[in-house]
């Protein structure tokens, strides 16, 4: 792990880093004399570090701002900068608490030690297969890669995503390279099939000429419209047009594959406590708050994502239950390895 996220950092660090480091600058907090006091680390407020935009994750900080009576302040960003801003900041950070976009960046950085370990009535809460083995940090939130498919240009998905590098889908499917869902799917297919056989089913996948996006929603739109036949996305998206639009109004289908194929992994947005936070108590407070039958609701009603705390349920009309999704079985902190998954797609020419 010490190479994996080592690199990780390096490599971070050296492409995403610097230009972050360079914008962000003037937004950090200088630590005050005398801040180490217990009273000045009462009047502190809680400094979230967030992967997550700010759209979908503001609401829900406003929320527990109000639930715990304590002042949030948060930086916005890409969670691989993000966790290398943390890795770069050190014990030096001043931040308490990260949420992630994915479970790669968390593992990332509890491979390098920079978080705490939850508290065991915490982690309880959430199933193993979506919390750190180590207990470092804990999922809030699943979502599935599934594969959108116009019915009006086949009559099915293919059952795998290896299958996509067959003639009969020259041209007709839409991704997006830059996407961290689609970079996480590809680490996940690497830790479950290897870089030898990933590498060739990439290479494979780009000779059948498949269409590039730059964002899942415009993938979903261009297998609505018929523009392509099958498309790569997470499976909220559909949910969220739908809510939009209305199911009715809809064309394109969800095919979630099965038998574990890397075309149905859930990955999750996660959280973890910094290690030296100031705000460690409060930190975990909102860790409990994320858990919580509102946020859980919130996560399941607004971002159409599968709530992951037990007792919550999603109440999406048409989506399937989590138990049901016969998703890969992979540690979800193996995912960190996204800097060779970003070499392995430099060097295939895909980004």
């Amino acid at each position: 792990m010490g190479t994996t996220t080592s690199r990780f950092a390096a490599f971070a660090a050296a492409t995403l880093l610097a230009p972050l480091l360079a914008a962000c600058g003037g937004q950090g907090q200088e630590a005050a004399p005398g801040s180490t006091t217990a009273a000045a680390r009462q009047a502190s407020p809680l400094v979230v570090y967030s992967g997550r935009d700010e759209a979908l994750i503001g609401p829900l900080l406003q929320k527990l701002e109000r639930s715990t009576g304590g002042k949030v302040e948060v930086r916005y960003g890409d969670s691989a900068e993000l966790a290398a801003q943390l890795l770069e900041e050190g014990d030096k950070t001043q931040a308490d608490l990260f949420l992630s976009q994915d479970a790669g960046a968390l593992g990332a950085l509890a491979g390098q030690g920079r978080l705490e370990p939850l508290p065991p009535e915490s982690l309880d809460r959430v199933g193993q297969a979506y919390r750190a083995h180590d207990g470092t940090w804990v999922g809030l939130s699943g979502r599935a890669r599934v594969i959108a498919y116009n019915p009006g240009k086949t009559a099915k998905a293919p059952d795998s995503v290896r299958d996509l590098t067959r003639p009969e889908w020259r041209g007709k499917v839409g991704y997006a390279p830059t996407n961290a869902s689609f970079q996480a799917f590809v680490t996940g297919m690497r830790v479950l099939d290897g870089d030898d056989a990933t590498r060739k089913w990439l290479e494979d996948f780009k000779a059948n000429d498949p269409k590039v996006y730059e964002k899942n929603g415009a993938i979903l739109d261009a297998v609505d419209s018929g523009e392509i036949t099958l498309g790569l996305i997470n499976h909220y998206y559909w949910f969220e047009k739908a809510a939009e639009v209305g199911a009715g109004k809809m064309t394109a289908k969800l095919h979630f594959p099965a038998k574990g194929d890397p075309g149905a992994l859930v990955n999750v947005a996660g959280v973890g406590v910094v290690k030296g936070a100031d705000q460690a108590a409060a930190a975990r407070k909102a860790v409990d708050y994320l858990l919580s039958a509102e946020a859980q609701t919130y996560f399941a009603d607004q971002t159409k994502e599968y709530p992951l705390a037990a007792g919550v349920t999603s109440k999406v009309e048409g989506l399937p239950p989590l138990e049901s999704i016969d998703a890969p079985k992979i540690d979800l902190g193996k995912l960190s390895s996204l800097q060779e998954t970003l070499a392995m797609l430099q060097e295939t020419g895909m980004v």
